[in-house]
């Protein structure tokens, strides 16, 4: 059994005993006393805590954002009807696929590493259980699908339903540098505004009215960016293609309000950012090269609305 395994192992003991006992707000100094005991019961010599108590830390402090991410992605299993140890295996596994070092914990071994405490600590389909909870929020994140299709996903491109979205990547120069508006989501990733093009609507309507909507700014479309498509799967509806269109746009430089957080679709926070900082945010692979582009050409160009 590898380290990391026992040290997820001790998370998983300590997250149970105070998830049982409804001390999950429990001070540090009393978290440290349970991950002691069940190190010195369960450990097996393990001397180095790091990795429990990293996933521990980012467990506990994120615990409100996590909860709420499984209660979307398993609709039909309210979080207290979930069994205690399937519901804290998907705070570890979820806490490591989306806030754990890749480098260190690939996203693939994150999951499969929550699959193999399930079936270890778990039920009988706890496995699966946590499997499909994990492996619907991983290819809604679109990693490594959301970028790239490749011919043995085609099958699923062609017989999904499709949706047509219209964002852009919003640009603003103010005080002599140049700006772009982001969204952030709470897989923890800044990303682009867009939204669904209603009936009736052309790409860059679609655009316009959705980030009104959703970051409470008038835009100025200049020119197409491109296009991607990625799978996301929906509980009610099952695969979904999603195919959106980006645009270059450029708006005034004035505060960024993400109306109706509860109804924005798990996004959390839009802000500003100089262009410069944007190369060094968490985003996604897809919208990366979007991004970048749409820069240079506001940069080449210095254009103001």
């Amino acid at each position: 059994m590898s380290t990391r395994h026992i040290a997820r192992t001790l998370a998983l003991q300590t997250l149970f005993e105070l998830d049982m006992k409804g001390e999950l707000s429990a001070t540090q100094e009393e978290i440290d006393i349970i991950t002691i005991r069940n190190r010195d019961e369960y450990g097996e010599g393990v001397k180095d805590m790091t990795f429990t108590k990293s996933i521990l830390s980012n467990v506990l402090s994120r615990r409100i954002t996590l909860d709420d991410i499984i209660t979307r992605a398993a609709p039909d299993w309210p979080l207290d009807k979930i069994g205690m140890v399937d519901r804290n295996i998907l705070r570890i596994g979820l806490s490591e696929l989306l806030f754990g070092d890749r480098a260190q914990v690939p996203p693939k071994v994150a999951i499969d590493e929550a699959i193999e405490l399930a079936k270890s600590f778990g039920g009988e389909t706890s496995g699966r259980f946590v499997n499909g909870v994990l492996g619907a929020i991983y290819k809604e994140m679109g990693e490594p699908e959301k970028a790239q299709i490749t011919k043995s996903k085609k099958e699923h491109f062609d017989s999904a339903k499709k949706e047509l979205l219209a964002g852009a990547v919003v640009c603003s120069h103010h005080e002599n540098k140049l700006f772009v508006g982001l969204v952030h989501d709470v897989f923890g990733y800044w990303t682009l505004p867009k939204g669904k093009i209603e009936e009736g609507e052309n790409e860059q309507q679609g655009a316009e009215r959705e980030i009104k909507e959703e970051i409470g700014i008038q835009i100025t479309i200049k020119e197409k960016l491109g296009e991607n498509e990625y799978i996301a799967n929906k509980p009610e509806k099952g695969k979904v293609v999603k195919h959106v269109s980006y645009f270059l746009a450029y708006a005034d430089y004035s505060p960024l309000t993400l109306e109706h957080k509860e109804n924005k679709g798990g996004l959390d926070n839009a802000e500003w950012f100089d262009a410069k900082d944007v190369p060094g945010l968490r985003m996604y692979d897809d919208i990366k090269p979007l991004i970048n582009k749409a820069i240079e050409i506001a940069k080449a160009k210095n254009t103001k609305v």
